[in-house]
């Protein structure tokens, strides 16, 4: 069976005296306002709360997939939403 050529890598022309260059830090914005976190925490725990109420059937217009569905949508916000907190 005939070999295939092998690849040769590319050489990487590094002056020998200079120091690598330093590592580029991110910037911080600081930490999240108050707002934003209750608002966090508020989607997720109103949307475990329509989840509950819809369980129990004590919601207007009877049990409904709409509120599972607007529940589930509040939860996933607010984790979404906790990626953006410092």
């Amino acid at each position: 069976m005939p070999k295939s050529k092998t690849r040769k890598k590319k050489s990487q022309k590094r002056r020998s005296g200079a120091p690598p260059p330093p590592p580029i830090e991110p910037k911080s914005k600081g930490p999240s306002p108050k707002w934003y976190v209750a608002l966090m925490f508020g989607l997720m725990a109103v949307g475990v709360v329509v989840i509950l109420l819809n369980y129990i059937g004590t919601v207007p217009g009877g049990t409904s997939n709409a509120y599972l569905l607007g529940g589930l949508a509040a939860i996933a916000i607010g984790f979404v939403m906790t990626l953006g907190y410092e």
